[in-house]
């Protein structure tokens, strides 16, 4: 796992990250007085949620409430946010639970990929264009060096609700678990108001609970890796109280002056884009979407053989992984969990 330490970065401009999940047209046609629809916007991409409750809440209103707590502690889009002061050398901010958690969990995941899930990767996100930062100008390999020095999770901690970095230019983004972490505060909220059956969808990403509309568990399909922009069913999955997330490569790339594409997929070791087989990896379990999230991820970063490997060792984990072998052709492989 530590000779290629890939770290794949999903940028916080969320409309233009994958969306490889979507919700089955029947679920959304299904008839029960006792469910709310709700459909809105946060985290610069969109939101379907459907859930069993009476009440006459503002459900927009809190749900853009809670976005706002989750942007304010951790988007790198918005220059006033916690992170943002924090990458731009303010040694002052006093993290919130929200930042701590988050911290934790990514700290928690990088120590078990062995750094190949890396929050500080962010300084070269941004060179390469994928990031809320200006692309450099002159990206050489000695300016990537330079870099890569200011890479490495294990050089940030929190003490007294202050992070410490080593060096000072390192960058945190979390923006590879954010977006699962604010579908887990929406459904926190809505389990602090005893609601046991809903979904939320966001960005392609899901957390689900209790029954669907039809007193049955949640369906859901995967997408096709379709570089043409069509979409496309793969598979149709269950879920029952979990969370998923999908992670992939092919709708979210750059074309090089050569002609060659080139995708969100760092290897940090080099700096330089890295290639591998996989296009899509999701992710299921009843964790966290946070932690799914993260862990859709790791895979992409790691590669089908290593992904293979690595989820021996995480029985916790459901995976369907896409990929093309060796003829080009489209291949799945998925655990024997799924």
């Amino acid at each position: 796992m530590t000779s290629f330490n890939i770290f794949v970065l999903l940028t916080r401009n969320l409309m233009k990250k994958l969306i490889l999940v979507f919700i089955l047209i029947i679920f959304y046609s299904c008839k029960n007085s006792a469910y709310k629809t709700i459909v809105g916007n946060a985290f610069g991409t969109t939101y379907h949620i459907k859930l069993k409750n009476n009440s006459k809440i503002n459900w927009h209103l809190a749900i853009d409430s809670l976005v706002s707590t989750v942007n304010k502690s951790l988007s790198t889009y918005i220059n006033t946010s916690d992170i943002s002061k924090i990458n731009q050398g303010n040694t002052t901010i006093i993290v919130d639970k929200k930042f701590k958690e988050v911290f934790n969990k990514s700290k928690r995941i990088f120590k078990e990929t062995n750094g190949v899930f890396d929050p500080t990767i962010g300084v070269l996100v941004n060179a390469w264009d994928f990031g809320p930062e200006k692309k450099l100008k002159k990206l050489d390999s000695s300016t990537i060096k330079k870099l890569i020095q200011q890479v490495g999770f294990e050089k940030v901690k929190i003490t007294n609700n202050k992070v410490i970095k080593e060096n000072e230019n390192i960058y945190l983004d979390f923006n590879a678990i954010a977006k699962g972490y604010g579908i887990d505060i929406i459904g926190r909220f809505f389990e602090k108001k005893n609601i046991t059956n809903y979904m939320i969808e966001l960005g392609g990403e899901l957390r689900v609970r209790g029954k669907n509309p039809k007193n049955l568990d949640w369906k859901i399909q995967i997408e096709s890796p379709n570089f043409d922009g069509s979409r496309s069913s793969q598979k149709i999955i269950t879920l029952h109280n979990e969370s998923m997330a999908t992670s992939g490569t092919y709708r979210h790339f750059k074309i090089a002056k050569n002609g060659s594409r080139y995708a969100h997929i760092l290897n940090t070791k080099t700096g330089y884009p890295s290639k591998s087989n996989l296009l899509s990896a999701s992710v299921i379990a009843n964790l966290d979407c946070a932690d799914v999230d993260a862990y859709a991820t790791t895979l992409m970063a790691l590669g089908l053989e290593k992904s293979k490997l690595f989820l021996k060792k995480h029985q916790e984990l459901k995976a369907f992984l896409i990929y093309n072998d060796t003829a080009g052709n489209l291949q799945t492989f998925q655990t024997s969990n799924f």
